[in-house]
């Protein structure tokens, strides 16, 4: 399998060379391989949907252009409509207590493509 180097605050590892995904969700996966079992697709899909109303609010609030939070939500929406697109969430359905690992995961394939969409490299500020 081909890979990529990504790097983040507690360094660089390898990640599969065509996953939206990152260093958070490489970490997760190496470091929490419980179950084989992956985050069930309606749990994602509604993590989706928080994530596309925060992008939202965010916008309606001022605290980002309607450029990046139409981006956000249309990276969303793409998402939950494109069953193919699921693999990029592999994140364990066992984890530590908060769900951390999903959360960074879903942050991370969401900036990806909607990076991707404006041409630009966004930060995972998404919450």
């Amino acid at each position: 399998m081909k890979t990529r180097i990504e790097k983040d605050s507690m360094g660089s590892l390898e990640v599969p060379e065509n996953a939206l995904y990152g260093a958070q969700t490489q970490r997760a996966i190496n470091n929490f391989p419980v179950s084989g079992e992956t985050m069930p697709r309606p749990f994602i899909e509604a993590l989706l949907l928080i994530k596309d109303a925060a992008a939202q609010a965010n916008q309606e609030l001022g605290c980002i252009p309607a450029a990046i939070a139409n981006a956000i939500s249309d990276s969303c929406q793409l998402l939950s409509s494109d069953p193919l697109l699921m693999d990029n969430f592999p994140v364990d359905i066992f984890q530590t207590g908060s769900a951390t690992s999903s959360n960074m995961n879903a942050n991370e394939v969401i900036a990806t493509l909607a990076s991707r969409a404006l041409g630009m490299k966004l930060t995972l500020m998404i919450t």
